[in-house]
């Protein structure tokens, strides 16, 4: 499985849509307390500054809770990984591969 990249110029529609595809579950993006907009970018909404080359990557086998913490500790911002259908959120414990077959 290849990897998935993120990086801070990606709008959070692509994001959520390349996320979909490649494992199947639903990524929620925050923007504070609030759903990001589709139409912002990675970049827009990070709380931290993105440095150029310093990108998001994760794998089928990562970690849900490993990943959302990448994702706060390098852009600063919240995600949580949701259900293939996005009725509930999914246990940290489990790989991102796991998550779209729930």
């Amino acid at each position: 499985m290849a990897d998935f990249n993120i990086s801070g110029h990606m709008k959070i529609k692509t994001l959520k849509k390349n996320f979909k595809e490649q494992f199947g579950s639903n990524i929620r993006v925050y923007n504070g307390v609030k759903f990001a907009s589709d139409d912002d970018t990675v970049g827009k909404i990070a709380k931290k500054t993105v440095k150029r080359g310093e990108d998001v990557t994760a794998h089928g086998r990562t970690k849900v809770g490993n990943f959302e913490e990448q994702m706060s500790k390098i852009y600063g911002i919240k995600i949580q990984v949701a259900t293939r259908d996005d009725s509930e959120l999914v246990g940290n414990d489990i790989s991102l591969t796991q998550s779209g077959k729930i």
